[in-house]
């Protein structure tokens, strides 16, 4: 038979392969639990029992399509060195659920006068809901992601989410770092040695996995011999018992509850498209041709299903399946993978192995993938565009600010009635105009990048539309949200001085539209790629 190598499930790569994707995943739902457990007081019994199983759910799912995907492809080409695609869960958008959505709403509910069982549960159908939009989004996009790439520039997809991987994966995480100094400094300094400059191990196992065991070792090691950080305890063990994530509908009482987080959950949606398409991109180009349509189709079913089963972070393709190959991994490490993760999360040794992963273990992974993703939005934009990736971290910063400051999901609200306060005559109040810009971070980015993109290319006349639907975004609030909380609204309904916010920041954008319309008028040099609307 001359196909036989090509259906052989497992090599010695494998294994290897096998390592590297169960750390990325449990590094993720470390840093989930240790997000909301430790920093929200989350109760620890709904993020295990009911978060953690349809979450690993889709992880598994999405791991057996790709398998049997590579599979396909083995068999169709005859072909015995075909890599699956890897898959799990999505860092960026994994970690900014848990601060930005997860984290804040349960505050909020409990500042609404829901205990803590009833705030939680709340908490988890708005993260159910929220997995079921972004996987709607993903499904509706799979079939239009080339159409997608071609009308936002890269600056400002990668720019977007490089600003938010700045100052969020690589600040807030930071801060966790540090604030166990040895533990959480060695940590980071031995994933530099591995990731960024390249060292020789004396050890053949996976970097990641030898900074977890050397952190985790140096944390209770110097917190049993009393020179760790103060409150230093052992965590609580974590019961085995079997949870099956059945479908529900508790989805669907969440929905309302994401209207004032779409500004997020869309953009996390749209990424989540156009990084599929990179991956499947970078695959073929290391051998393995994959349909576009079907990988970003298991990604968004992978997704649904984790939604509809209690998840709360969604899954991606990871853009190191080129990696994978070079360390000999072909279809088995995608199915150990899933089989693990899933497992895990129903009969409970993964809230097991991340309970005892310390958070200054956990926090450097993530300051390093927030700064794999800033740099990776410079090197894979033309290099005149960096000024629009540049721009498109500055409503990032705002948004740290407002976390910083007081999130309003996370206080009273009567304590934001000064936003609207203390007009001088010299501008709008600072914390107000910080908390607008902040609200809706992300799409503002891509608007401020790709308007940037389209005058660099001397399009003014594109540039003054993409202007015009960032004036529209401004006035329903998916943008500068006037609302401190970020939501969207009527803007006939909006009152008081936020009512001139409002209509200030839209008409700027039209403004500025109007100033680039006018201008474009003018005889230009000819362009130096594309042509001049």
């Amino acid at each position: 038979m001359p196909n036989a190598p090509s259906r052989r499930w497992f090599v010695a790569g494998d294994i290897n392969g096998f390592f590297g994707l169960v750390v990325d995943n449990l590094s993720i739902l470390g840093f989930i639990s240790v997000a909301l457990i430790g920093i929200f007081q989350f109760p620890a019994e709904v993020v295990f029992a009911r978060m953690f199983p349809g979450t690993a759910l889709g992880v598994l799912v999405g791991n057996l399509i790709y398998t049997w995907m590579a599979r396909r492809l083995a068999q169709k080409t005859g072909r015995d060195d075909v890599t699956a695609m890897p898959l799990g869960l999505d860092a960026p958008t994994s970690i900014g659920m848990a601060l930005l959505v997860l984290g804040p709403s349960f505050v909020a509910f409990k500042q609404q006068g829901l205990d803590e069982q009833a705030a939680a549960l709340a908490t988890w159908q708005l993260g159910m809901a929220s997995l079921v939009v972004m996987g709607v989004l993903k499904l509706a996009l799979s079939f239009f992601g080339d159409a997608i790439t071609r009308a936002v520039p890269r600056a400002a997809l990668l720019g977007s989410i490089g600003g938010a991987a700045l100052a969020l994966l690589g600040f807030l995480p930071l801060i966790e770092t540090l604030r166990s100094p040895v533990v959480g400094f060695v940590t980071f300094g031995l994933l530099l040695y591995v990731l960024v400059a390249k060292g020789k191990l004396p050890v053949r196992i996976p970097g990641v996995l030898l900074a977890f065991i050397v952190g985790t070792a140096l944390y209770y090691g110097l917190g049993l011999a009393g020179l760790g950080t103060p409150g230093f305890k052992l965590p609580d063990a974590v019961p085995l018992r079997f949870t099956l994530p059945l479908p529900t509908l508790g989805f669907v009482d969440g929905l309302a509850y994401t209207v004032p987080y779409l500004p997020l959950l869309l953009p996390f949606g749209l990424l989540m498209v156009v990084g599929g398409i990179n991956v499947s991109e970078s695959a073929r180009a290391a051998g393995d041709d994959y349909r576009t349509r079907d990988v970003l189709l298991a990604e968004a079913v992978s997704t649904l299903v984790a939604g509809f089963c209690g998840g709360v972070a969604q899954t991606t393709p990871y853009i190191g399946q080129p990696a994978y190959k070079h360390m000999g991994a072909r279809m088995g490490y995608t199915l150990l993978t899933g089989l693990f993760i899933g497992l895990g999360g129903m009969l409970g040794y993964v809230s097991g192995l991340v309970q005892w992963l310390p958070i200054a273990v956990l926090a450097p992974i993530i300051v390093y993938v927030g700064m794999d993703i800033t740099v990776q939005a410079f090197h894979d934009s033309p290099r005149k565009h960096a000024p629009a990736v540049a721009l498109a971290f500055l409503p990032s910063i705002a948004y740290l600010l407002v976390i910083k400051l007081g999130n309003s999901a996370w206080i009273e609200p009567a304590r934001y009635a000064a936003l609207y306060n203390g007009v001088d005559g010299h501008g709008l109040p600072d914390l107000a105009t910080i908390v607008t810009l902040g609200n809706g971070f992300i799409i503002t980015a891509m608007i401020w990048s790709t308007a940037l993109v389209a005058m660099i290319e001397q399009r003014y006349r594109r540039a003054a539309l993409v202007l015009l639907i960032g004036a529209v975004l401004t006035l329903f609030g998916f943008i500068h949200s006037v609302d401190p909380r970020g939501s969207v609204y009527w803007p006939w309904m909006v009152q008081g001085l936020a009512k001139n916010i409002l209509w200030q920041f839209a008409g700027a954008y039209v403004a500025l539209a109007v100033l680039l319309g006018g201008l474009s008028l003018q005889r230009h040099a000819a362009p130096q790629s594309g042509n001049a609307a």
